[in-house]
């Protein structure tokens, strides 16, 4: 029997879609499941959704449960496969602190869980967490594969990769919808039936590289024709992606709210009218982490009185990547892994890219890419460069690089002068507290 290990499956949505897709493969439907969190509410309401959906589907997993730091360690004991998908400080209170004081600052965040300041912290207090499931790992399943989801993605998938003896993959949802989503918005669907699409960069700034259609026709002068044409004539969700088609060529993995806080040109208080004009959805993660709640409560209360939940499988990586590596069968995916031997020239060897990569009985083999188009490796250069010193304030405990790390964000550093932007971090290390390590001055 194989195990699959769940860290952090208090993240109810995201360890049903999962675990469900395991449930619907032949290979991992009677795996264990061996769910593990710190909340032991969290646990148990996804431990019952788990059960539920099990027992509908033909009960052949087994569920079992692991809580506290306490039991982590038999919860990885064994371990195949094991999942990430923790968020250390939760909404309340990490990511309310992570918004609101900048905010005081008059530094504004859409997401705040890549980069930027709020993916500066959610990193800090993150890493101290994923190197103890390292250490663990490396000692009761050192062979398991780690499928990492939690973000900053690029930050702590390079900071496992570069500082552990675990095998990593860092998986997003963005790359193997990113071209679909383009064509569906562009009205191109007569094109998506046997596409070809090549996809690299940094998670969740992956550069749309190449999109031809099943003759081989190249489809970017067309989509680069209405892309402009739609941004000019209509407010729509997706306005920065189109505006980075018109102005570096090349569209991107991550959607527009995200994207319009990893650089300097969307989110400016001297130019408030961007807001509008680009539809940029300020503290947009606060308002979904609450709805989120609200929404699993109506689900848990039905789910109750029906006592049954079926699933269909999903476009996520986790199980397709699983069953590639129990059976041999090859299977490719958009994964994180870091730049060793230059898989993208142009981008530093301890970068942590995003990457086509074959997965089959002996794990994930990343394609070397080449180059990327200078403007896109600059932009993913803005972007490496917080993820690298807050690596390293992360490794090293110095504060100094987190000063470095927020002074390189390039959103924050074309917001506020230097002594601001150290003043703020000062400010969040104390209001973050106990959540973060203590750092030498």
């Amino acid at each position: 029997m194989k195990k699959i290990t769940f860290m952090g499956a208090g993240s109810t949505d995201f360890v049903r879609t999962v675990l469900g897709d395991c449930l619907c493969s032949p290979v991992l439907r009677d795996a264990e499941f061996a769910l593990y969190d710190i909340d032991g509410t969290r646990l148990a309401e996804s431990a019952e959704i788990i059960g539920t959906m099990n027992d509908t589907m033909g009960g052949h997993a087994k569920v079992t449960t692991f809580l506290g730091v306490e039991n982590r360690k038999e919860a990885l004991r064994g371990a195949d496969f094991v999942v990430n998908a923790i968020q250390v400080g939760l909404y309340d209170p990490c990511t309310i602190i992570d918004f609101e004081v900048p905010k005081k600052y008059g530094l504004r965040q859409t997401i705040g869980d890549t980069l930027g300041i709020g993916g500066i912290m959610r990193a800090l207090r993150t890493i101290p967490v994923m190197a103890d499931f390292a250490r663990d790992m490396e000692e009761v399943c050192p062979d398991a594969l780690f499928l990492n989801y939690t973000n900053p993605m690029a930050m702590l998938t390079g900071f496992m990769q570069r500082y552990t003896h675990v095998k990593t993959v860092g998986l997003c949802h963005s790359v193997q919808v990113c071209s679909e989503g383009l064509l569906k918005s562009l009205g191109m669907e007569d094109k998506l039936e046997g596409r070809k699409e090549l996809i690299a960069g940094i998670n969740h700034m992956g550069w749309l590289l190449e999109l031809k259609d099943k003759n081989g026709n190249d489809l970017y002068p067309e989509i680069r024709r209405r892309a402009k044409e739609k941004n000019a004539r209509e407010k729509h969700t997706d306005m920065v992606r189109f505006d980075y088609i018109e102005k570096f060529g090349y569209y991107c993995t991550e959607s527009s709210e995200h994207n319009s806080e990893y650089n300097m040109f969307y989110i400016k208080s001297r130019y408030p009218e961007l807001i509008d004009r680009f539809q940029i959805p300020l503290d947009e993660y606060p308002r979904r982490c609450v709805n989120q709640i609200e929404g699993w409560a109506k689900e848990r209360d039905e789910l109750r009185k029906s006592h049954e939940l079926h699933h269909e499988r999903s476009k996520e990586y986790a199980s397709h990547i699983m069953e590639a590596v129990v059976t041999g069968n090859p299977y490719q995916i958009g994964g994180n892994v870091l730049n060793t031997g230059g898989l993208i020239e142009n981008l530093p060897a301890d970068a942590c890219v995003e990457v086509p990569c074959l997965i089959d009985g002996m794990g994930v083999h990343p394609c070397r890419v080449g180059r990327l188009p200078v403007q896109c490796a600059a932009m993913n250069m803005t972007n490496i460069n917080v993820q690298l010193l807050t690596i390293e304030a992360a490794v090293t405990r110095k504060k100094e690089h987190i000063y470095q790390a927020a002074m390189l964000d390039p959103h924050t550093g074309s917001e506020l002068d230097i002594d601001t932007i150290v003043k703020m971090v000062d400010d969040l290390i104390e209001a973050h507290g106990d959540w973060l390590p203590k750092y030498q001055g």
